[in-house]
């Protein structure tokens, strides 16, 4: 403890070891500490089933749910898109190596009527999808080859629209598409949580349509992969890469006191030791007096000995309901995984709905999603409050990430994790720096 470093990490919640590993390749001399015993704080995966249980008040699981300890859930289960930032920082910092995934199966909307569709990405589906009439699903193909044919630095390609200056609304409408069909495309393909983004420029949302695609294009059943034995997976593999990097890492430390001198960080207080440093990055929990609550999240894990109805028996699936189809402000998630995951008992399933709070009922609000399930042998309730930094952590040195959204993918938490690190070093992370030779073989 009893040394200088250039920046102390708190806490093994999934952005923080990102943080972690993404400093220590860059040459940052880190220290890691975590109050738990366990990685992955408010992202860990929680094993044998029976600490699931006690973890809810629950009585114990009776002997149909099999070994408690082939399972593992994930308290925010999150997909990560195959294309997406986070697989691209796992493969560019070696990550990889300890890590196996899977395909997800499905990628699935919810419409008015009350049924889920697959989201339709490509032509040959745009024409089989029943989200659309015959006239429609023309219109969204014409829309489809626009957005693949999109290049950022070729007018030509842009249909007399320029991407910087027309809104989402003014390219939807000029390809004719019907309000459904705009509320499935901005949120199950470009995957927005509201929309605001049709009176933005359009360049942000053709660019995750096509990022949806591509992901698509990699494996072909949906966009999304997942790790294998969990999410609690993924913090693990980002503390190695900090530890290859020369990061020290310690489990189970107090964290009593952040020392602050004329308004900086200047260490860190466990005890009687000090470790000092120039900076602090950190969740929420471990300064609740530079973060306000700016809302909440319900979640609700299910664990089911069955497929969810009308996926085709998927093993794994997403499901998205957009916010407009049941008269909400914010979508709700639907996410499956199973057994193939390694994470349940053969033959088990396990669901989780979450969307963010608006009324004092917030059960009330999961509904829509919970009805999609089918029968529920078990289900845990909490909600979560949502919090936010008060400020950009730059006068003090203290960054702190945003708690975990309600969404079932993993943009929005890379977004965060890359800005962190582009205010605490003042650049853009360099994948670079990074050593493709890590001293082990590939898995």
């Amino acid at each position: 403890m009893d040394e200088q470093y250039d920046a102390i990490v708190l806490g093994t919640g999934l952005k923080e070891c990102i943080l972690s590993g993404m400093l220590s390749v860059s040459g940052k001399k880190v220290l890691h500490i975590d109050r738990n015993k366990y990685y992955g704080g408010e992202s860990a995966s929680i094993t044998p089933l029976e600490d699931l249980f006690s973890r809810f008040n629950a009585p114990k699981p009776d002997e149909s749910y099999g070994r408690g300890r082939d399972w593992n859930a994930d308290l925010i289960p999150k997909f990560l898109m195959a294309h997406g930032q986070l697989v691209k920082l796992l493969i560019h910092t070696g990550v990889t190596r300890y890590l196996e995934f899977k395909s997800v199966e499905g990628s699935y909307v919810y419409n008015k009527s009350g049924r889920i569709s697959k989201v339709p990405v490509d032509e040959k589906e745009a024409f089989s999808s029943d989200l659309m009439g015959l006239f429609e699903k023309r219109r969204f193909k014409n829309f489809l080859v626009y957005v693949q044919d999109f290049r950022d630095d070729d007018p030509k390609t842009w249909k007399d629209m320029n991407p910087n200056t027309t809104t989402m609304k003014q390219v939807y409408d000029k390809f004719g598409l019907d309000p459904n069909t705009q509320d499935f495309t901005g949120h199950a393909l470009a995957l927005y949580r509201d929309d605001d983004y049709l009176n933005q420029p359009s360049l942000t949302t053709i660019r995750r349509i096509k990022l949806y695609s591509d992901s698509l294009a990699r494996y072909g059943k949906s966009p999304y992969l997942y790790p294998m034995y969990g999410l609690g997976e993924l913090p693990q593999g980002f503390a190695r890469l900090s530890a290859i990097y020369g990061g020290t890492y310690m489990l189970d430390k107090p964290v009593d006191e952040l020392v602050i001198e004329n308004g900086c960080i200047v260490g860190v207080r466990s005890g009687n030791e000090v470790a000092r440093c120039k900076q602090v990055y950190c969740d929420p929990s471990y300064v609740p007096e530079k973060a306000r609550k700016t809302g909440q999240v319900i979640r609700c894990i299910c664990l089911m000995n069955h497929p969810v109805p009308g996926t085709n028996d998927a093993l794994s699936t997403q499901i998205i309901i957009p916010q407009k189809q049941v008269g909400r402000k914010s979508d709700i998630y639907v996410s499956l995984v199973s057994y193939t995951h390694q994470v349940a008992a053969k033959g088990w399933f396990i669901a989780m709905v979450s969307t963010t709070v608006e009324t004092d009922t917030p059960e009330n609000e999961i509904q829509h999603g919970l009805r999609l399930l089918g029968p529920i042998q078990q289900k845990f309730i909490w909600i979560q409050d949502y919090y936010e930094p008060i400020d950009d952590g730059l006068s003090s040195g203290i960054f702190i990430s945003k708690s975990y959204d309600a969404t079932t993918h993993f943009e929005t938490t890379c977004l965060d994790v890359l800005d962190i690190f582009r205010r605490g070093t003042g650049e853009d992370f360099d994948f670079s720096k990074v050593k493709h030779d890590l001293g082990d073989e590939e898995l």
